[in-house]
């Protein structure tokens, strides 16, 4: 038997398999050509906007590269397999010649993301640290943004920590930094405030006033206390509720969850527990039908993973849920 021709069966097996075969993010053909795509997947090698912890964070999409390959196929709770509803690739890295300057970086990020705005590619990316977000959402949404319709559009925001700083000049060094990024993008019409809301705040903090600067700016918050209080299905209830009919984007920071479900993440707060993966994918599957326009999951740092890769995994978990939703919507709108 030619082994160039395999039967579908024997096809769906060797794909899954992440030790065989050229690794890309999720099996997904990886081919650059944005006339060929719906959903673009995107590594953002990224370290250099949260330099105060692990700088290892720009390693996390060749390793989502390596693990996703072995993820399940279908969506068991959607009915859907989101690979046979719209085309979805693996653009490959961002090109990023001054890796080593964030300041820089930034711009060279928002530069690439334009390009898959304008030619109608919903994004999903891996990072990198949480100063991508910043510029995806520059590119992508917001005046002259097409994803958008030239409107900000609605976070959802998944973090322990608000990222809001907007009374600090820049953070030692950096001025769009992974501690400023929620505020810049406010401030600047890429995305309301009023129409977002952020998730699973939590721990210790440096200052009592450190959710000042997200109220300042009219972001919505459900801190851990109150989602604990709420529950998945009023939390979800919520989010719908102030994000409406709005464009919108997710953006998933890893430390949202318990060290114990993502260990390898930077700033970790182990204090407090965080959202189990049964609760964060909860809260990720009840924004079906919301116009998702894109979405990343950030901080991961590979070198500090159990040998079983559990951050990895439970990484391209969530990463498959944002996947999904943004297939679910496409193909209810053709």
């Amino acid at each position: 038997m030619d082994n160039n021709k395999l039967s579908s069966d024997q096809n769906i097996f060797m794909e899954n398999l992440y030790w065989w075969g050229i690794p890309t993010l999720f099996r997904c053909p990886h081919d650059e050509d944005l006339e060929q795509c719906d959903i673009g997947l995107v590594g953002v090698p990224h370290s250099t906007g949260n330099g105060t912890t692990e700088r290892d964070q720009h390693l996390a999409p060749r390793s989502l590269r390596n693990v996703s390959g072995c993820y399940r196929r279908a969506h068991g709770k959607f009915g859907i397999t989101p690979w046979e509803l719209c085309r979805i690739n693996d653009l490959g890295d961002v090109l990023m010649p001054h890796a080593m300057v964030n300041d820089i970086t930034v711009k060279d990020i928002e530069a690439y993301y334009k390009r898959l705005d304008q030619a109608g590619v919903r994004p999903v990316s891996i990072g990198g640290d949480h100063s991508i977000t910043g510029p995806i959402l520059k590119a992508i949404a917001g005046p002259d943004a097409k994803l958008t319709g030239g409107q900000p559009a609605a976070l959802i925001h998944f973090d322990a920590h608000t990222d809001t700083m907007h009374h600090l000049p820049h953070w030692l060094g950096a001025e769009r930094s992974a501690a400023h990024w929620g505020s810049y993008v406010a401030t600047e019409g890429n995305v309301d405030p009023r129409k977002s809301i952020q998730l699973g705040l939590r721990g210790h903090t440096r200052t009592l006033n450190w959710k000042k600067t997200s109220a300042e700016l009219g972001y919505g918050v459900i801190d851990i206390d109150e989602f604990r209080e709420l529950g998945v299905q009023k939390t979800v209830a919520a989010i719908r509720q102030r994000v409406g009919d709005t464009p919108a984007y997710i953006t998933f920071d890893l430390d949202c969850l318990d060290p114990s479900v993502a260990p390898a993440v930077a700033n970790l707060e182990p204090g407090v527990s965080g959202f189990s993966i049964d609760e964060a994918v909860g809260l990720l599957q009840g924004l079906r039908g919301l116009n998702i326009i894109g979405a990343d999951v950030v901080c991961m740092v590979p070198s500090k993973d159990s040998p079983n890769q559990i951050t990895a995994l439970t990484s391209t978990a969530v990463m498959f849920e944002q996947i999904s939703l943004i297939a679910d919507t496409l193909a209810s709108n053709t």
